[in-house]
């Protein structure tokens, strides 16, 4: 077990895998394979970026990890509206919290982000 700080970016992205990855299981027993396989790569992705930027080289690496993170939050939260609008998240019953994740997550990350660059000028 991890001992140490809590890490609310970290904490957030890992859960926000793990929600995509319910609907996406969800989204496959529907038969949509497309939309899911993309949303699945980029909400996986958060967290392996955020966690790849823990070991940065240097602040200008750790800005560049969390940006690539935040791209891809953004991304996330895109295919999370197209299923939505498409239909596919009508019986879903995480839909809210998964789009509030992915709001939570881009914030923190811009406000993240934002703090790094101002530190490191």
């Amino acid at each position: 077990m991890m001992m140490g700080k809590k890490n609310e970016i970290l904490d957030l992205s890992f859960d926000f895998a793990l929600e995509i990855i319910k609907l996406v299981k969800h989204l496959k027993v529907n038969k949509e394979f497309v939309m899911s396989d993309q949303l699945l790569r980029s909400g996986t992705s958060v967290g392996a970026n955020i966690t790849e930027a823990q070991a940065a080289q240097s602040p200008k690496d750790f800005i560049a990890k969390m940006s690539i993170a935040s791209k891809e939050a953004r991304e996330s939260n895109y295919w999370l509206r197209l299923l939505d609008k498409s239909d596919y998240l009508n019986n879903y019953p995480n839909k809210l919290v998964l789009f509030n994740m992915s709001q939570s997550i881009v914030k923190l990350l811009t406000s993240i982000i934002k703090t790094s660059r101002e530190k490191n000028k």
